[in-house]
């Protein structure tokens, strides 16, 4: 598809003809427009990777230290350049095709495989929107707010911003909050790890168990969600990030990456320095039990500020991002009007899925009998679809970029084998825990 082309920006004299910068003037102008230029290309890595490290995510990282110690630090820093990797391909594709996930497929596969890859991304996406709505719950119970409140209040600002915002306003009100995770760092420091247990359990990460390997499945499906796909490939393609802005896409997909298992490993050497140390294998079943059994060691009131504003961030953010990520794919294989810079008039039918499914998610909430086992299936559940997620990424890299654009050479196998793999340990742990 031939992209439009974009004049180049040029300044003008009195007269209104083209003339040229000269001198300190011209100098500032050059290098603010730089900067802007810079900047154009950050935001859908930053955000999607923030929401990465959703509830469903922190819970599984809580419980993975609190049950297993530091055993699966190694797999979290393993994780950063699969995700990375999976990610950047949905930048290249969204650059170069000017077309979201769910559009690629249906363009090149046909409607029926659409509908199928639109319409599973759209049931996970409601799973995942209950453990996040769940969280936000949770984070409201520990500063003593009714479920229902946090709930009503949740649900009717983000579908207002759903409703009717702009993909910029989506952006920044999703980075903005997602932030807050990074409060997970100061919980971990707080804790006091202790360097030789930490390195003698990362280095030995094998156990023979079912819980254990339901717990590697759920960290690969935590790490690598459907959703993120959807939802950076159409976020590069409303933003207008063009190809000569693509390496600084990049950057900003490879920061994401980093931060958010930065987050994960906060997270679980918080549990494992702590509540995995003196109780390992303890049931948490509540968002309230984890902040709790931190407490004898961070104190009430640290460890409820820090698990709750956390918990906060990691839940609003996913909660912004799998709303519309969802939401896009099924309408993007349904042939929709889905832009965020749509009016909401020509794209209403995109937008009130999005209100719809926020709907549907808290009233889910309200009948969730335990949000520690629930989030741990959801992530499971992401883990086994990742062989079709995975499986038509690459193959639609390979039909819908130009040639230029392709994977070439080691690159190319390494993507290949890095794909492969982790939808293999994924699988792999799906069914040891089946087994």
């Amino acid at each position: 598809m031939a992209l439009p082309e974009h004049p180049a920006v040029v300044s003008s004299d009195d007269s209104g003809r083209p003339g040229r910068d000269t001198g300190a003037a011209g100098a500032r102008r050059s290098r603010l427009f730089t900067r802007f230029a810079l900047l154009v290309g950050f935001g859908p890595g930053l955000a999607v990777m923030l929401a990465d490290t959703d509830a469903g995510s922190v819970v599984t990282a809580a419980q993975s230290g609190a049950r297993w110690g530091y055993r699966l630090l190694a797999l979290e820093v393993v994780l950063i350049p699969v995700l990375y990797v999976v990610q950047e391909l949905t930048v290249r594709l969204g650059i170069w095709t000017r077309q979201g996930h769910g559009a690629l497929i249906r363009e090149h596969f046909g409607p029926r495989w659409a509908l199928l890859s639109g319409g599973t991304l759209f049931v996970a996406s409601l799973g995942a929107l209950v453990t996040e709505l769940a969280g936000l719950a949770g984070a409201g119970e520990l500063a003593g707010i009714p479920d229902w409140a946090t709930l009503l209040a949740t649900t009717a600002t983000f579908g207002a911003l759903c409703a009717g915002a702009a993909y910029r306003r989506v952006e920044l009100a999703a980075i903005a909050v997602g932030l807050l995770e990074l409060v997970f760092v100061p919980a971990a420091v707080l804790s006091h790890p202790e360097a030789g247990a930490l390195w003698h359990a990362a280095s030995s990460p094998l156990v023979a168990s079912r819980p254990y390997f339901k717990l590697v499945a759920a960290n690969v499906g935590a790490v690598i969600m459907p959703w993120m796909v959807f939802y950076q490939q159409q976020a590069v393609v409303d933003k207008g990030i063009l190809p000569e802005r693509i390496g600084t896409a990049r950057a900003d997909t490879a920061i994401g990456a980093v931060a958010t298992q930065v987050v994960m490993v906060a997270i679980l050497v918080a549990t494992a320095a702590t509540i995995g140390r003196t109780a390992g294998g303890r049931p948490l079943d509540t968002i309230g039990e984890i902040a709790g059994a931190l407490q004898p060691f961070l104190g009430r009131a640290t460890a409820r500020l820090l698990f709750g504003l956390g918990m906060l961030g990691a839940a609003a953010v996913a909660t912004v991002v799998v709303t519309v990520g969802g939401a896009w794919g099924l309408s993007e294989v349904l042939g929709w009007r889905h832009s965020l810079n749509e009016s909401p008039r020509l794209a209403w039918k995109f937008r009130t899925l999005c209100v719809s499914a926020l709907g549907v998610a808290a009233l889910a909430v309200l009948l969730a009998p335990n949000l520690v086992e629930l989030s741990v299936d959801v992530q499971v559940i992401n883990a086994a679809l990742l062989p079709v997620v995975l499986g038509f990424l690459l193959a639609v890299e390979r039909r819908a970029l130009p040639p230029a654009a392709r994977l070439h050479g080691a690159r190319n196998w390494a993507t290949s084998v890095l794909v492969v793999a982790i939808a293999a340990l994924g699988l792999t742990g799906v069914v040891l825990t089946l087994a």
